[in-house]
């Protein structure tokens, strides 16, 4: 049932370039299959479909996928809506998702909501865009001809790794490389990486942390050996990484979608602007709801909330980039992160499509570690963003508190978005009604999150903990995680960073 597809046109195609080279023009099908530009940038749409209020009052009849077929169709018009509705139709259902909404909103306290993204095949909110992808991958690939095995590489600092497995697992045409920092993840988040079932699948821990990961990845797609070797073999590089537009933009889907939830559920009224905040490391979650509110979802302020990892938090406050600084391994790992490779979209947009600025920018953070962006792009920033972070210590308080005054258990990421909310909240004033990322079951990190509530981690190891938090929770174990102890270790290889290239080609079976 189409919903929105006539009211998002704009008569024009919709076309993708690069942030690093304005020249580019490629449709979506071809951005998907190559996951990033050959010149080093990433793919952004030329322009934004726009959502009056009246089309988001549609929306609130709508089922999500519904919703995402219309959204999604949008931004992908070289393909036919019959197409997209196949993707989203064997993606978004109770078989693969918990519930029907299939992102719940929990009301927490009055205007306080929690938008759970985490009902998924891997507990995490990367299922939402990385169960969609290789179906979108595949299609792009089939439309453009290609005939090659798409491989995809993945950077992971947890949770992306085991969503990208599991969503391209025996996906005809596709082979995937997961690649996570030895001593990065947490024991859950490597157990259902190493367990991992499917023929065209390969898992390695690298000696390094997450950006030694990301920029051995994103090194590879320029690599004219590695591009050559596979080319040899009948196949191309591609990303399940959000610098991948087609992982990028299922995330647009479910802000807007909540918008709509809330106001279906009398909670807000059509125009009423609600508040955003992210957990995130590497923009990418928080980005999606930046192109939501473009979109003409009403949003005020979108709360950047970061770990000690807090490069975010400075550029957000000052304009200067700079990683430079202490690598923090915390309690929150899918947030330990220095080089957030998605602020590059954001800059692109700021700078109003700057191609050449945005270029120096990213030389100048490759060549020094830093950059400082110009007073036109800092006033930008200071109008859609607010940025805040906490310790671990922090983290475990929020994590405490919540349970205790609200008898509800969230991860540790969540709970780093909770202390970055109350201290937005303090120091503004501002009391909109706010929806809060809730990005990971609190199961994927059982004894942090028991030694938070009751002050220290009990004995034992991670099956128990799993069953001391049933208690705590009042709620079954997400079956998606009991299940993987009674499954085989498959993976324990581990390379140097440097040495990433090799094991690439070993694992094809190129070298």
């Amino acid at each position: 049932m189409h919903i929105l597809l006539s009211s998002l046109e704009t008569g024009i195609s919709m076309r993708y370039t690069s942030t690093r080279n304005s020249g580019v023009s490629v449709a979506a099908s071809e951005a998907i299959c190559a996951g990033i530009s050959a010149d080093g940038g990433l793919f952004v749409p030329e322009s934004l479909p726009w959502l009056s209020y009246n089309q988001i009052k549609t929306m609130t009849k709508a089922d999500y996928v519904s919703r995402c077929a219309e959204i999604v169709g949008a931004f992908a018009d070289d393909f036919t809506h019959a197409d997209i509705m196949s993707c989203v139709s064997k993606v978004y259902t109770r078989e693969k998702f918990e519930t029907d909404s299939i992102t719940p909103i929990y009301e927490l306290c009055d205007g306080m909501y929690m938008l759970e993204l985490w009902h998924g095949p891997t507990c995490a909110f990367k299922d939402l865009a990385l169960q969609l992808l290789p179906r979108l991958l595949t299609m792009s690939s089939q439309k453009l001809g290609r005939g090659r095995t798409s491989v995809i590489l993945v950077a992971t600092s947890g949770d992306t790794g085991k969503a990208a497995l599991e969503g391209f697992r025996d996906v005809p045409g596709t082979k995937i490389i997961v690649f996570y920092p030895e001593n990065g993840v947490s024991s859950m988040q490597k157990l259902q990486m190493v367990t991992q079932q499917g023929d065209n699948v390969d898992v390695c821990a690298i000696k390094g942390n997450f950006d030694d990961a990301q920029a051995g990845v994103k090194a590879a797609f320029t690599d004219k050996n590695l591009i050559s070797r596979l080319a040899d073999g009948n196949m191309e590089f591609s990303s399940a990484n959000s610098i991948n537009w087609g992982r990028l933009l299922p995330q647009i889907v479910y802000y807007i979608s909540a918008y709509c939830d809330l106001l279906r559920n009398d909670r807000i009224s059509c125009g009423e602007h609600i508040n955003i905040v992210v957990p995130t490391g590497n923009f990418g979650n928080i980005l999606a709801a930046y192109y939501a509110k473009k979109m003409g979802v009403p949003v005020g302020k979108l709360i950047c909330a970061s770990n000690s990892n807090n490069v975010l938090t400075d550029f957000i406050n000052t304009g200067v980039y700079d990683r430079n600084r202490t690598f923090s391994t915390t309690i929150s790992p899918s947030m330990d992160i220095l080089v957030s490779s998605n602020l590059e979209r954001l800059l692109y947009d700021l700078s109003g499509c700057d191609d050449a600025r945005v270029k120096e920018y990213m030389d100048e953070l490759a060549r020094t570690g830093r950059y400082q962006v110009d007073e036109a792009i800092k006033t930008g920033i200071d109008e859609s963003f607010w940025a805040g972070w906490c310790d671990d210590e922090g983290t475990r308080a929020a994590i405490r508190d919540i349970y205790e005054n609200y008898s509800y258990v969230c991860d540790p990421h969540t709970a780093v978005a909770v202390n970055v909310y109350r201290q937005y909240m303090e120091k503004t004033g501002d009391t909109a009604k706010t929806l809060i990322a809730s990005t990971a079951s609190p199961f994927k990190f059982a004894g942090d999150v028991l030694e938070a509530i009751d002050g220290e981690k009990p004995a034992g190891d991670e099956q128990r903990y799993i069953d001391l938090l049933v208690s705590k929770a009042m709620t079954p174990a997400p079956r998606q995680i009991t299940r993987l102890f009674d499954m085989p270790e498959r993976f324990s290889a581990s390379c140097e960073k440097d040495a990433m290239p090799e094991y690439i080609l070993g694992a094809l079976g190129l070298r």
